[in-house]
């Protein structure tokens, strides 16, 4: 990467970091004149550093957001909820250019068409200046020009959606305008006339340097995209919105030119072959998104470029496809797809780099990986000579054990470097819960304790889905209308708190509503329903292991599908979420009070403690955290229960998995008559591992799998052994589930 660019980003990012916690705080506090003034020079700085980079489409849409947030700050207006979120979608957007710009070097290729779907977001100042401008008389309405402009230009006439009337200031070309240029540039242009400004002065006279232009012209664009372009020049213009039947369609239907292109697009990507993957979902997105644009339809346009990336990014066609047909249905119907996480409302920005370069940070978590193995290696030499009785295995266990003080010290400080506050996806979640409320008609308050709790940013970055699925199904399932509130003698606007706490190397997050809880009835027809568990299996299970049962992939107790929850997904994926980071997930709910969502995190995901284990003479590691107990049972206490097996163990029924026979190794002969089992809870559920021999517990750094081995599953990562192996480690909710 050029070294110019790769400062770029890290200084952008940093702005961004500024920006994001300046409208926090303006969430909060709208008429906050420093959050405001910071939040201004943050957006200015940004805008300055696209400039020098030659970054035009982030220089634009930047330049939109301020020019928004001037009116604001000048007095005009307070920040309003909608200029928060306009704002936080113009940052997410910026934050994807930078991601894209650190994965290829280059500036993103698609920025302008994503630029010119935001910059309608941000025109309401604009329009609304030129509005009060007209009524003020800054412009003189000079009748004529209109019908001059369509009869001159009668061929594309019938295309266009605006008009255009330019009066460039005298002393344009002084101030280094040139306004041929910003007309010629206009999105959607169909025609341009120029003509002077009165008669044309004599040669003898003429001045050069002086302005004395009138350019009109006609655009397939809308007005308010014509606006957002013009929006510096709004006392220079008249923009006049055009009764064209080519744009006069019904509202939320597509003109058939529009329709078969949509169609087309979506039967490419029935069958896309691998090769042609990228290019396809890119081409597709792009395509579908112009036609939308020229449309009219700037949110479906931004749904579908959206849908297009998430696509690119999990190797899948589905987002795109489902978003298509959404737009081919009814382009202006704002719900987003359920399995698309949401973009503008969204917004989960995220501070990806610290105050050095973040590749610096990683390499330094590298070698203190290789120091842990050389500790760890130095350690299997002690044992060693313990074991051989060496007059040296004293001196050498005193000083392991203080390069294992020193090396936890050490570890323990480089990965604080790696660390983000909560606050960074906390705050996320005031804009999000608004919203909800206000599209269910449900006064919510929300509450959010200790997001000055800290946590590795990985585990940051990837926090926000699982607590947005905890957060709708506490606004669509668990809080009651205000009506059904009021019966229970409840205040009328429920509340949500998300409290965030550390304990030692865990982080604790809770999700907490005052609503009516769970309905466990509910749950246990449902769980009959679909089969779920067998109704001799559902009598014995306690009403803690009932509400467990929502947990099930697919279980749904809705009656219905509605914007926010009920599609059968949610639960299930956030356990596995969470289980993917090493975390586990709890719930607590009483009847009428109110439901309690708890994850328990690993402070870090690189540092993990595992135990040792053998299965075919291989040796494999398991997370220490999924390990209850290690136990030894004869062998004839193992019962057949069809194909499976399971054995009784304090006073609960657990299933037995073969280690060797899960990992399709050779078994070894071994002991017949006892059977060593791990008992480790994966997925909320407990279970026994069989394995050959447990070994020792120890601390490692795990390296992720790369490369050819990245697909392997079961696997979460790898470390180096004491005698210089290579040791798995297992993802026991992968292998088992």
């Amino acid at each position: 990467m050029n070294e110019f660019i790769e400062q770029f980003i890290i200084e952008c990012r940093d702005y961004i970091e500024q920006a994001t916690s300046a409208l926090q705080t303006l969430e909060n506090y709208p008429d906050d004149a420093e959050a405001l003034d910071a939040l201004f020079r943050a957006l200015h700085t940004l805008k300055g550093g696209a400039g020098i980079v030659d970054f035009a489409a982030m220089e634009r849409a930047l330049h939109a957001a301020e020019s928004a947030l001037g009116h604001a700050r000048a007095g005009d207006r307070n920040v309003s909820t909608k200029l928060n979120a306009d704002l936080l979608a113009c940052l997410d957007l910026v934050v994807r250019w930078l991601d894209e710009m650190e994965r290829t070097g280059e500036l993103p290729e698609r920025s302008d068409a994503q630029a010119e779907v935001l910059l309608h977001r941000l025109s309401e100042v604009a329009r609304d200046a030129a509005t009060a401008q007209h009524a003020a008389g800054r412009l003189s309405p000079a009748q004529g020009w209109l019908e001059g402009v369509l009869a001159n230009h009668q061929d594309v006439g019938a295309y266009a959606q605006t008009a255009i009337r330019f009066i460039p200031k005298r002393d344009s070309f002084l101030r280094g305008e040139d306004p041929i240029a910003l007309m010629g540039a206009l999105p959607g242009l169909l025609a341009l006339d120029l003509q002077p400004d009165g008669e044309w002065p004599a040669l003898d006279v003429l001045d050069p340097y002086e302005c004395i232009l009138i350019l009109l012209a006609l655009t397939s664009a809308s007005t308010r995209d014509v606006s957002t372009y013009l929006k510096n020049h709004v006392d220079e213009c008249e923009i006049i919105e055009l009764d064209s039947a080519a744009v006069t369609n019904v509202p939320g239907e597509l003109p058939q030119s529009a329709r078969d292109i949509l169609e087309a697009q979506t039967a490419l990507l029935n069958d896309v072959a691998d090769e042609a993957f990228a290019g396809t979902i890119t081409s597709v997105g792009m395509a579908a998104a112009n036609v939308l644009v020229y449309c009219g339809h700037n949110s479906a346009a931004e749904r579908i470029t959206y849908a297009s990336s998430q696509s690119l990014a999990e190797g899948t066609t589905r987002y795109l496809q489902e978003q298509l047909v959404q737009a081919l249905r009814n382009p202006i119907v704002a719900e987003v797809s359920q399995s698309l996480p949401a973009a503008p409302a969204r917004a989960d920005i995220f501070a990806r780099t610290l105050r050095v370069d973040a590749e610096r940070v990683e390499t330094l978590v590298r070698l203190i990986g290789e120091m842990t193995v050389v500790k760890n290696a130095i350690g299997h030499v002690v044992n060693l000579a313990h074991s051989e009785a060496n007059p040296l295995a004293t001196i050498l266990k005193g000083h392991h054990g203080v390069l294992d003080r020193i090396t936890g010290d050490v570890q323990r400080t480089v990965l604080g470097m790696r660390v983000l506050p909560l606050r960074t996806v906390l705050g996320r979640f005031g804009p999000v819960i608004r919203d909800m409320s206000a599209n269910l008609g449900k006064p919510v308050k929300l509450a959010i304790e200790g997001d000055e709790t800290e946590a590795d940013k990985a585990i940051v970055e990837m926090l926000f889905e699982p607590l947005l699925h905890i957060v709708r199904n506490a606004m669509d399932h668990g809080i009651e209308s205000p009506a059904i509130r009021a019966l229970d003698n409840k205040p009328a606007t429920a509340s949500i708190v998300i409290r965030a706490s550390r304990q030692s190397d865990r982080v604790f997050i809770e999700v907490s509503d005052d609503g009516g809880g769970i309905n466990v009835a509910r749950i246990r027809e449902v769980a009959l329903e679909r089969g779920v568990v067998s109704s001799e299996r559902l009598a014995e299970l306690s009403e803690a292991e009932i509400i467990d049962l929502i947990f099930a992939p697919g279980f749904s107790t809705a009656a219905q599908v509605t914007e926010l929850s009920g599609r059968g997904v949610g639960m299930d994926a956030v356990r596995m979420a969470v289980g993917r980071m090493g975390g586990m997930v709890a719930i607590e709910s009483q009847s009428g009070q109110g439901t309690t969502v708890r994850f328990s995190l690993p402070f870090s995901v690189m540092m993990t403690h595992v135990m040792t284990v053998e299965a075919g003479g291989q040796t494999f590691g398991i997370p220490i955290d999924a390990v209850i107990e290690t136990i030894r049972v004869p062998v004839n206490t193992i019962a057949e229960v069809g194909s499976a097996q399971v054995i009784v163990h304090r006073n609960r029924t657990l299933p037995v998995f073969d280690l060797t026979s899960l990992l399709q190794v050779q078994s070894l002969p071994g002991d017949d008559s006892e059977a060593v089992i791990v008992v480790a809870a994966f997925a909320g559920q407990w279970g026994g591992i069989r394995v050959e021999r447990a070994g020792e517990r120890m601390e490692v750094m795990l390296k992720p799998l790369e490369g050819l081995l990245s697909s392997i599953p079961g696997v979460t990562g790898t470390t180096i052994m004491g005698d210089g192996q290579v040791l798995l480690v297992l993802d026991l909710g992968e292998i088992l589930l």
